[in-house]
């Protein structure tokens, strides 16, 4: 998928960055129009995606927020591979693999995909 970029976005490469990351996200949502409630738990789920960005990948990422059909979209894309969805939370002795899971739990909707401007785990939760 060609994806252009959409509403406002933010870049990070840092894991110093993150704190910025969570402010901007918990903001932009806000002003959206997303409960704030919600948009604690969309800050939450784009803290897991860009930590693992952090983890797992030598560049940074990128998190965009905008509006569609009822629904605050937010986008993170990083040049990671693409994320598997759907394995479920992992038991409770597990040391790691609980952030996609989290993702999922929190939002509407999430896909993973990759697009022209890397890889994109793009979220979806109702404004109404």
């Amino acid at each position: 998928m060609g994806d252009p970029v959409r509403g406002e976005s933010m870049v990070y490469a840092l894991v110093s960055d993150l704190a910025a990351v969570r402010a901007f996200v918990a903001a932009r949502a806000v002003a959206l129009g997303l409960e704030p409630a919600r948009a604690d738990l969309l800050t939450l789920a784009v803290n897991e995606l860009a930590t693992n960005t952090l983890q797992y990948t030598r560049e940074g990422g990128q998190v965009q927020l905008w509006t569609d059909s009822g629904d605050l979209v937010c986008d993170v894309v990083d040049q990671g591979p693409v994320r598997a969805f759907g394995g479920g939370m992992p038991p409770p002795d597990a040391v790691r693999g609980r952030g996609l899971a989290i993702v999922e739990m929190v939002c509407d909707h999430v896909a993973a995909f990759a697009s022209n401007r890397g890889t994109v785990v793009r979220m979806r939760l109702g404004l109404a």
